[in-house]
């Protein structure tokens, strides 16, 4: 199989957010208790916070986190989670059918975010809760010192305010399943009267508000449009979540789902336009994807964990090779739409539907999606360019005509590096690849890293945590007269790195 590509250097989708490789930590099952936290455990510090999960976050480079949630926000009291932890209520979270002992909160979230080295993404209530709550967290938060809430956080030993930038005006607030749910009509409006307390406040705040809960609802793509007439100008992002699942056990079907994740995208930033015209704004709305990942895999054991537990173990999806191929090609999507997409959060950073693994008062470990997330976060960076690719396709269900060959490509000129991250989806067949190098003809191949030769349903464990793991090699593609060529195994995630020459 033959596939041709075409960088120019003219072609430029848009920059890329560093945001756009966050993640998510929520009160939910093991992602806190046993999973960032963990007093007692060998390689706690003295606040509880495992070390080598904080290693391992690090290594991602993570530069953003969204917190408490997720559905566990839409009945959550804030104020349940900061003061003398003894003094702490333990409540029952409904979301998730579990008890919350409020042991670890806000102020223990803000601290591993500084160990972790990343961004504050903070959710706001407005399931149960509204103006009043999300008003008074900001000044928790935010404001130096003087008044109730700022000298409240200082009296529980933070004296200087966090800063926190960017705020989610809520959570899946059309979903039948969440505490509070309300229509677009209830929803938008109170997203907007929020979103202009807020701005009262700190009119710098990045505020995104919630689109619909996924592509398949009744509500969408309706919900945008009807919450952002009412909170267009307020508003800096709506927000979009999806999951993506191999039920039917279907690879092909599976690796084209993003496919789907494009269509979605596109449609979200058509019905933000589409406000836009009504408004007869200048203001281009831009896209929080919030919530993507894969998950499946423990779909029906979740049912019969026993409710109203301390970090039981829920969503705790043992991630595969093909999962990890198939988290190559949503990374593909996402960079392609990077010139609206600016914010996006892997669903979630450990133990629940994760990256990462643990084991209770025992070690961590990549999971097989680690590693596609890790080397976008590290090498995708810069600019991304529109990489235009032939290759022969196959025949999808629900998509019609799919390329064997996805691929993009960013570049960081100032770095002098650039990446070219490709699948080749292709259950038999390699691909042999010819890139031609518009604008960039002087540049030379530096490093090719590659997931391949893996049965599609191998996992890492605890027992054997590198059963899938890529390699790294300074051969494997060549560039001469401007043309790149390369060779692309069947099933496959590949990273070609290209170096400006040296002055």
């Amino acid at each position: 199989m033959k596939a041709r590509m075409t960088i120019d250097r003219d072609y430029r989708i848009g920059d890329i957010n560093r945001r756009l490789y966050g993640s998510f930590i929520e009160h939910l099952g093991r992602a806190v208790y046993g999973g960032i936290y963990e007093p007692g455990h060998p390689d706690a510090d003295g606040r509880g916070f495992r070390r080598d999960v904080l290693g391992l976050v690090r290594e991602l480079g993570v530069p953003v986190v969204r917190y408490p949630g997720g559905n566990f926000v839409c009945s959550f009291d804030w104020e349940d989670s900061v003061g003398p932890v003894e003094a702490r209520p333990a409540r029952l979270d409904l979301a998730w059918r579990s008890l919350e002992p409020n042991l670890f909160g806000l102020n223990e979230f803000m601290a591993w975010a500084k160990e972790a080295g990343t961004e504050a993404m903070m959710a706001l209530n407005l399931g149960t809760r509204g103006i009043d709550a999300a008003r008074n967290l900001l000044e928790y938060c935010n404001y130096p010192g003087g008044t109730y809430w700022s000298d409240l956080r200082r009296s529980h030993g933070v004296s200087e305010p966090y800063g926190i930038k960017l705020w989610c005006i809520g959570n899946e607030m059309d979903g039948p399943w969440q505490v509070g749910q309300k229509t677009a009509e209830e929803y938008g409006r109170l997203a907007y009267e929020t979103a202009k307390a807020m701005r009262l406040f700190d009119p710098s705040l990045e505020l995104v508000a919630c689109g619909s809960s996924f592509a398949a609802m009744p509500t969408f793509p309706d919900w945008e449009a009807t919450v952002l007439g009412h909170c267009y100008e307020q508003v800096d992002y709506v927000s979009l979540h999806s999951y993506y699942q191999n039920t039917a056990d279907d690879l092909g079907e599976y690796l084209a789902d993003s496919v789907g994740m494009g269509e979605f995208i596109d449609s979200v930033a058509s019905a933000c336009d589409f406000v836009k015209a009504r408004k007869r704004s200048r203001k281009t709305m831009m896209l929080s994807f919030d919530e993507w990942n894969v998950w499946f895999h423990t779909n029906a054991d979740d049912r019969h964990v026993d409710p109203w537990r301390v970090g039981p173990p829920l969503l705790e999806d043992a991630y595969t090779f093909e999962d990890a191929l198939v988290v190559g090609c949503l990374i593909i999507a996402l960079l392609k739409r990077a010139d609206r997409v600016k914010i996006a959060c892997l669903a979630q950073l450990v133990n629940v539907i994760a990256p990462i693994m643990t084991a209770r008062g025992g070690q961590a470990w990549r999971q097989t999606i680690f590693y596609p997330f890790l080397h976008a976060s590290r090498y995708g960076r810069g600019t991304a360019l529109d990489l235009r690719v032939d290759a022969p396709t196959y025949e999808s269900k629900r998509f019609g005509p799919v390329p064997y060959v996805d691929a993009v490509a960013t570049v960081d000129e100032g770095a002098g590096e650039m990446a070219v991250f490709a699948v080749n989806r292709s259950l038999t067949e390699r691909a042999e690849v010819e890139l031609r190098l518009g604008g960039y003809e002087s540049w030379a191949f530096a490093e090719r890293i590659e997931l391949a030769g893996f049965d599609p349903k191998a996992a890492n464990t605890a027992e054997r945590p590198l059963a899938v793991f890529p390699r790294s090699s300074p051969e494997g593609a060549s560039v001469e007269g401007g043309m790149l060529r390369t060779s692309l195994p069947p099933l496959s995630w590949s990273v070609i790195r290209l170096a400006a020459p040296r002055r």
